[in-house]
């Protein structure tokens, strides 16, 4: 296979055009909160190398987390932090001499975090492998929201688009690594319907390969590409979309509902989108009656999205309160399946006379092209700065052993996420 949407960019017909159709609404969870960490260790850390090490941490992570809630934060400065962060506190999970042995320093810290269904009650473990995991996962929800935020623009580029695109692919790419390589680490395995659960992160892989083939749907429209090409991926992105809610068919719903609400939902959207553009290619091959089928089909999915539209709105739980059926994405198909199926119905009464069947016809779509996967993601190398000399300079056995000299534990505040205005004609606000 080519390599993932390559004839999808770089068109030369719309390069540097703003594709102001390409507006998008997607659900979004809270950020995780975490208490603050100081990685103070009096008498343990000993000399000025020890000592750089741990007020570099506390700056790097003070840094990360003020990014996750700064309008201004682009792609590249959140991998600089993220990055400058991880090195550095490598150095408690991975022994300096490259063996497969842990750090000494790997249960020296107790890290508080919340989950983003589960409101502000934190987990909290002394493991830095922990830390690792739930910081890297506020960095992808990050690639989420950065996204989000593009998508829901009123006129966005080309480039702009790309970037949705690759943030999405991105954020994939994080929860797949955290899931299948950093979460059989953990030495107290997560809670039922905690974030670090593998059927929650699995359900964020899913969701983010489902949204970034959105903007590759909405690019191929954009294109003209063939219909048949276009309900394929749409019949996939609605696989991806029912996937996903499967998943968290088993979790509470107390905290599960609203975004199981949005799951349901796209995929009724992207089920109608499917049979909408099959019918547009059963006309073109003359077969008027199984095209009207088809967009009565598109119609019925509609209204069943419709419908769960005003249920996510009035659903209460984790995410933003809009009218996905106000959002110009929505609208716009209601009016594709309206006008298709009555040009079919006109074709069929004045040309064809076809009857029309009672079944629907079978979507057993496949897509050759345009299908989303995760960029693979890795945690970047320990810092130069952790050398064996600056290990050796930790001493465990200094630990106090009265707990009334440690300092009391720090609470954990939510998160103030900034609030995104809606763009104009989206009818909803990105979170």
């Amino acid at each position: 296979m080519r390599p993932l949407c390559w004839w999808l960019w770089g068109h030369p017909s719309i390069c540097g055009k703003e594709l102001e159709k390409m507006t998008h609404w997607f659900h979004r969870n809270p950020l995780k909160a975490t208490a603050p960490v100081a990685f103070n260790y009096y008498g343990v850390a000993a000399g000025p190398a020890a000592s750089k090490i741990c007020s570099d941490l506390r700056a790097s992570r003070a840094r990360l987390l003020e990014l996750f809630t700064d309008l201004s934060c682009n792609p590249e400065m959140m991998k600089n932090a993220s990055d400058s962060y991880f090195s550095l506190l490598q150095g408690f999970i991975n022994s300096s001499d490259e063996s497969t042995q842990e750090s000494k320093l790997r249960y020296i810290q107790n890290f508080k975090w919340t989950d983003t269904l589960q409101g502000q009650v934190p987990s909290a473990q002394q493991d830095a492998v922990f830390e690792l995991i739930s910081m890297g996962f506020n960095v992808a929800l990050w690639y989420t929201k950065y996204a989000s935020r593009l998508a829901g623009k009123e006129n966005i580029t080309e480039d702009e688009a790309k970037e949705v695109h690759r943030s999405l692919k991105i954020a994939a790419g994080i929860f797949k690594h955290l899931k299948e390589s950093h979460i059989p680490k953990l030495i107290t395995p997560a809670e039922k319907g905690r974030d670090l659960e593998a059927r929650l992160l699995e359900a964020y892989v899913v969701q983010c390969q489902a949204e970034a083939q959105e903007v590759t749907i909405a690019r191929a429209i954009e294109l003209k590409h063939a219909p048949g090409l276009i309900a394929a991926l749409a019949y996939e992105t609605a696989n991806f979309y029912q996937k996903a809610d499967h998943t968290l068919s088993s979790l509470e719903p107390a905290y599960s509902a609203k975004w199981r609400k949005y799951l349901h939902l796209k995929m009724c959207f992207y089920t109608a989108y499917a049979y909408c553009y099959h019918g547009q290619t059963l006309l073109a091959s003359d077969k008027c009656g199984e095209a009207i089928r088809s967009l009565q089909e598109a119609e019925k999915f509609y209204a069943k999205a419709e419908a769960l539209c005003k249920e996510y709105g009035e659903t209460k739980g984790p995410g933003p309160t809009v009218k996905p059926s106000g959002h110009l994405f929505f609208r716009k198909l209601g009016n594709l399946v309206k006008n298709t199926l009555e040009k079919c119905q006109r074709e069929n009464g004045f040309i064809y006379f076809q009857k029309i069947p009672t079944e629907a016809p079978q979507l057993e779509l496949k897509a050759n092209y345009g299908l989303v996967e995760p960029v693979p993601f890795e945690f970047p190398p320990t810092s130069a700065h952790w050398t064996p000399d600056t290990l050796a300079a930790f001493d465990l056995t200094k630990r106090p052993k009265d707990d009334s000299t440690k300092p009391k534990p720090e609470e954990v505040k939510p998160v103030k996420e900034p609030d995104i205005k809606p763009q104009k004609d989206t009818g909803c606000s990105i979170s």
